[in-house]
C-alpha cells in the first residue's frame, strides 16, 4: 500500500473545524479591507493556483515585486487562458543581480501599477484557494509584506511547494539504501524528469505555469503511488 505523502494537497479544511471557525469571524472583523472577505470563503473544489513573483533583489524582507504571474489550475488542467500577469512599480532600483535574472530593468516598469493595486488585483484573481509554486516561501513573504499594510493580515490559503511533492516522490522511488539521499530540486530538473514542456525561465507567468504542470505531474504520481 503506498504511503501518504506529506506534500500531497488535501481538500482544504481550514475553517471547517469549530475554534477554526472562531478565528475566521475573528480575523474577518480585523480585516482592513472588508471587500476581501472572500479570501475567507470556502475554496472551490478541485482548484488552486499557482504564483510567481519577479523582484527588485533576493532579500524578501526589504526587496520590492516588479512583475507578478500567476494562472489557475482547475483538476488536472492548467487554465492558461485564465492567467494574470503584472507589472509592478518598485520604491526601489532593481539590483544589477536581478536584472541578469530576470532581464526586467527600471524603464521596463515605470508605467507598472502601484503595489495596492496589484494586490488587490492578485488577491481577487487567487480569491480562497490555495497556493501552488516554485519555492514559494519566497514570494508568500514578499505578498504578506505587501499586503500587511493594507490588511492587516497575511495570506490565509493553504500553500503547496512543488519542491517538497518532488522530493517525496523521489525518495519513495529510491532503493531502501539510498533513502535520505540528496535530490537536485532545480526547476529544469524538476521539468526535465517529469518529462514536462519548459518555457523561459525567470518570467513570472511562465515559472508560475511550470509549476502548475509539474504540481499536476506530481500530484498524480503520489496519488497512484508511482
Amino acid at each position: 500500500m503506498a504511503t501518504k505523502s506529506k506534500a500531497l494537497p488535501q481538500p482544504p479544511t481550514i475553517w471547517s473545524a469549530p475554534w477554526h471557525q472562531l478565528k475566521r469571524e475573528w480575523m474577518l472583523y480585523h480585516l482592513g479591507d472588508q471587500r476581501l472577505r472572500f479570501l475567507y470563503d470556502k475554496a472551490p473544489v478541485d482548484e488552486w493556483v499557482s504564483v510567481d513573483c519577479e523582484t527588485t533583489g533576493l532579500n524578501p524582507s526589504k526587496d520590492d515585486i516588479i512583475s507578478i504571474g500567476a494562472v489557475r489550475i482547475v483538476g488536472n488542467r492548467v487554465l492558461t487562458s485564465e492567467k494574470l500577469q503584472l507589472l509592478v512599480k518598485p520604491t526601489q532600483a532593481i539590483s544589477a543581480e536581478a536584472v541578469k535574472v530576470h532581464g526586467l530593468r527600471e524603464q521596463d516598469v515605470a508605467g507598472g501599477l502601484d503595489i495596492d493595486e496589484a494586490m488587490r488585483q492578485l488577491l481577487t484573481f487567487i480569491g480562497p484557494r490555495p497556493l501552488v509554486g516554485y519555492y514559494l516561501e519566497f514570494d508568500v513573504a514578499l505578498i504578506n509584506r505587501a499586503i500587511f499594510p493594507m490588511l492587516g493580515v497575511a495570506l490565509p490559503q493553504p500553500k503547496v511547494e512543488i519542491s517538497a511533492m518532488y522530493y517525496d516522490w523521489k525518495q519513495r522511488n529510491l532503493p531502501p539504501y539510498q533513502h535520505g539521499a540528496s535530490i537536485d530540486l532545480r526547476l529544469a530538473t524538476m521539468m526535465s524528469d517529469l518529462a514536462l514542456p519548459t518555457r523561459h525561465a525567470h518570467d513570472a507567468v511562465n515559472d508560475a505555469i511550470m509549476a502548475a504542470l509539474a504540481f499536476i505531474k506530481l500530484k498524480v504520481l503520489l496519488e497512484n503511488g508511482a
